[in-house]
């Protein structure tokens, strides 16, 4: 992975110093709401790791989201446990879990056949919570509350605070980015961007190629179980909804628009297309039609997304 440029680092740097300074003046509606992005971005970003730098594009990854998210409904509303300190270690076993499964299965195979079998083991999970009433059905099941974080009496960490829970969403985004970052940063890193470029000359260096992918598959699905179980504390709602193929569309859709194998592209992409979203939708009953445009517009014209304009603007002004 290239080293991040020092302009392209100062702009990440000043966009995380203005999310960290926005809940100072910002109202309660933009404080969900911006938590709801940085959700998703960590979402996005997770998949980028395997579309970007592996070379493995999911329509599946919606799986690890979504189970996450079932995790946390299943311990509160089924078992009564509410403690962060057990549900979010639960969630991310789960996702990585479900990820070793289905990546276990799907990296035998590659290309359109890949995307073809993850996107028919998600569905099968979906399906799955979608014809069980236990699991509240075709409607899913309200989370009858958030989780908690205590020690005895005290209370470590407030889910209920908005201001609190949105620093939080802020912390894991950031932490994740650095983790990723530095871990393509590693040899391993730079084997699975090998991979991507040459899978045949990685394997004839001696490099065990399967095992690195399912790896890589399973890092990414915990990270996407990071992301619901967050997105489980923020909505409390379970829908068979966040498991399927549209949830891991909009994902591959946020990875494209920002910037495929950067990391902070689809983090910049979910920022710009839900931001777009929310203000043409209370222009027009015709919001869909402006933002399918604007999609368009940027993969015919930025090739390389949000991202490569940046780059391209850097090495113009250099």
């Amino acid at each position: 992975m290239p080293r991040i440029s020092r302009p392209i680092l100062l702009l990440l740097l000043a966009g995380t110093a203005f999310l960290a300074l926005f809940p100072l003046w910002g109202e309660t509606f933009y404080i969900r709401f911006v938590t709801r992005i940085m959700v998703y971005a960590l979402f996005a970003m997770s998949l980028d790791l395997l579309v970007g730098y592996v070379g493995l594009v999911s329509l599946g990854h919606a799986a690890f989201f979504g189970v996450a998210i079932y995790t946390v409904a299943g311990l509160v509303n089924k078992a009564g446990i509410t403690s962060a300190f057990a549900i979010l270690p639960a969630a991310l076993a789960l996702s990585a879990a479900c990820a070793l499964v289905i990546g276990w299965i799907s990296i035998r195979t590659s290309g359109v056949y890949f995307i073809m079998i993850t996107l028919a083991l998600a569905q099968m999970l979906y399906y799955f919570f979608n014809d069980q009433k236990y699991w509240g059905g075709t409607d899913g099941m309200n989370i009858d509350r958030r989780p908690d974080l205590m020690l005895g009496d005290m209370v470590l960490f407030n889910f209920n605070d908005r201001v609190q829970f949105y620093y939080l969403a802020l912390a894991c985004l950031v932490v994740a980015f650095l983790l990723l970052y530095r871990l393509l940063r590693s040899p391993f890193g730079h084997a699975l961007v090998g991979i991507r470029a040459n899978e045949g000359r990685m394997r004839a260096l001696g490099y065990d190629v399967q095992r690195l992918k399912l790896i890589a598959f399973v890092i990414a699905g915990t990270v996407a179980g990071l992301a619901g179980f967050l997105e489980a504390a923020r909505g409390t709602f379970a829908s068979p909804a966040h498991l399927g193929w549209h949830e891991s569309g909009h994902a591959l859709v946020l990875v494209i628009l920002g910037g495929i194998g950067t990391l902070f592209g689809p983090v910049i992409g979910t920022f710009v297309l839900l931001l777009m979203e929310d203000y043409f939708a209370t222009l027009t009953d015709r919001w869909l039609l402006i933002m399918g445009v604007f999609v368009i517009a940027v993969v015919m014209f930025l090739p390389n997304g949000l991202a490569g304009l940046l780059k391209r603007l850097e090495r113009r002004d250099g």
